[in-house]
Parts: C-alpha cells; structure tokens; sequence
C-alpha cells in the first residue's frame, strides 16, 4: 500500500503516488477502456488513490470515463481536475487560455456534471491566463470552494509571482508542474517558493512521457496520432541524445534491482515528503510497477549517482513546442 502525503496547508492528504488519467482517453495512442477501467480499480486496490484529470483531455470525454470508473467508489478517491485550456478540436497545438470569472463557475459545473459528483476535491487552474488578473480567476475558485463545490485549490505551471498574488486571495494547496529526471527546471525557485508559501507540489510527467521508462525505442514506435511526436524531444538528434540518457538511467536501475522508470520515480519520490509524482498510464502492468517505485529507498550515494548523469538540463530539447511554451506562465 501507498503511504500518505500531505499537500498545502488544509488538510489535503493523497497517496504518495497519483494517478495522471490523461492517457486514457487523448493523446497518446490508441484507447482501450476496459483496461483503463480495470487500471483505475486495481489503482484502488493498491493504494493509489489519487486521480487527475482535466475537462481537456478528450476533450471531456476523461472526466466521463473516470464517472463510470468511479460508480459507488467516489469516497475512496482524491479527485482533481482542471479548468482553463479551451482546445481547437481540428488542432491540438491550437488551444487558448481562459481565467475569467464567469468561465471558472461554467467550467466547475460542466466538470461536475461529467464527473458525477458534488464537489471536485482539488479544482486546478490548467494554465495561467495572462489576459485575466490572477486575483479575479483565484477569487472565482474560492467562491467554489465556500459554495462547497470545491474542497481545495490549485495552480498549474504558475510562475513564482503569480503563485505569491494567487495565495494572498485564498490558499493553494498544490502546484501541479512537470518534474522528471529530464525536467528539472522547478529546482530554479519554484520548489522553494511552493514550500514557503505552504504549497505542495505535484509533479506531472514523472517518466518524461514515457520516455525514461526506456520503453520507446524508436520515434517510429508512436502512434500516427502520438502527442509526443510533435514534441521536440522526441525528435531527430534530441530523440538520439535522450535515449543516451535513459542508457545511464537503465544501467544505474539495473544494479538498484529496478526498471530504469521505477528509479525515475523514486527519485522523485526522494525529493521531498511534499512532492507528489502522479504517473501517468492506461494499462494495470505499467500501473503496478510504478506503484512498486515507492517501496524504493534511494542512498545519498543512489541520488548522487542519478544526479552525476542527469544533471539539470540533461535533456536534449524543449520540453514542448514553442507554441505550447508560450503558455507556460514564468
């Protein structure tokens, strides 16, 4: 079984472990819902009991599943979703962002309606709108939250201002931002500005989208409809030169006793008892040995190994298009 973490201030406790449900239902691949179903009981099961979603991924149609999913079990989940991407159906690189008031009590209410439930646990700004001040979109969720809609707040892939002006209207519980072996860039002032301000973090994208896994052997082995092969890591020489670094990572898991992914995530898992990684899979076999990542115990020497061959900045390319960065607020 998952031991148990705290996020923020307010009383949120998960599994040290969540969830990611995105691929699921978009993105990566083919869908197969019966074994998504049966991954998101045996995550149950296993003491994972964390779950994250967003009205975007489908769009909406992750939300429905995790509805079905969860059919008299909603009291043992820690449901969070998110709110504030508006896709382009024709085109997944066109998306805008959306924080206004008026959007953040529409989107609440379409999410509960697809989720089938009363309240979301933890309600997340997806993305910063750069438009809308953040006090106004804060000041919105925490209407939910007194309305009973809501129970806690988050922010995802907030910058540090941003994160200090949003905790002064109302707190906030957890960032959810990506942090990998590969994506180390909250160790800059983020991870220190959550842990002053009281927030946790919750770090998306653990196994690099699947890449530090060292399951994806060639570009080639993506889906024609694969996210990932838009991204500039997964592309041309940045493709190469990350494989030379799940080469080290597999070699130091090897002589752990691990899979290359199951040492990625007990490093994050390492980095502090307020950091929650929340993996991402649809398939029980990829679920459970992740899960197994949390009974890792890592030595000042395992993380000083890891760190000597993946250093901040190791990997080879941005970690989305530049379209997508634009929306990454810093």
């Amino acid at each position: 079984m998952q031991e148990r973490r705290s996020l923020g201030k307010q009383g949120l406790v998960v599994s040290a472990q969540g969830l990611g449900c995105m691929g699921m239902s978009a993105f990566y691949g083919p869908r197969d819902e019966a074994e998504s179903l049966a991954t998101i009981h045996r995550a149950l099961e296993l003491g994972v009991d964390f779950l994250d979603t967003s009205d975007v991924y489908g769009p909406h149609t992750n939300e429905e599943l995790l509805s079905r999913a969860l059919k008299g079990q909603r009291e043992r989940v820690v449901l969070a979703t998110k709110f504030g991407i508006v896709m382009d159906p024709k085109n997944p690189l066109a998306r805008s962002i959306c924080g206004r008031p008026d959007y953040v009590r529409e989107a609440c209410e379409a999410s509960l309606r697809r989720l089938g439930t009363d309240r979301i646990d933890l309600y997340y700004q997806h993305r910063v709108d750069p438009n809308v001040p953040i006090e106004d979109t804060v000041g919105a969720m925490a209407e939910l939250v007194r309305q009973g809609k809501v129970r806690w707040l988050g922010l995802s892939e907030a910058g540090v201002e941003t994160l200090r002006r949003a905790s002064a209207v109302h707190p906030i519980s957890a960032l959810q931002t990506e942090y990998s072996l590969w994506s180390r860039d909250p160790e800059d002032e983020i991870l220190a500005a959550c842990r002053a301000l009281g927030i946790g973090f919750v770090a998306y994208s653990p196994l690099g989208r699947g890449f530090l896994t060292g399951e994806i052997k060639r570009y080639e082995d993506l889906a024609a409809d694969d996210y990932r092969r838009v991204q500039p890591r997964f592309q041309g020489e940045n493709f190469a030169k990350n494989m030379d670094l799940v080469a080290r990572v597999q070699s130091l898991a090897k002589a752990k006793g691990c899979s290359a992914g199951q040492l990625a995530l007990a490093w994050v898992l390492a980095q502090g008892d307020d950091v929650v990684p929340i993996p991402g899979t649809k398939r029980r076999k990829y679920l459970e040995e992740n899960a197994a990542a949390s009974e890792i115990r890592l030595t000042p020497a395992d993380l000083k190994a890891i760190d000597d061959v993946a250093p901040k900045g190791v990997a080879a390319g941005e970690r989305y298009p530049a379209v997508l960065m634009a929306s990454v607020n810093r």
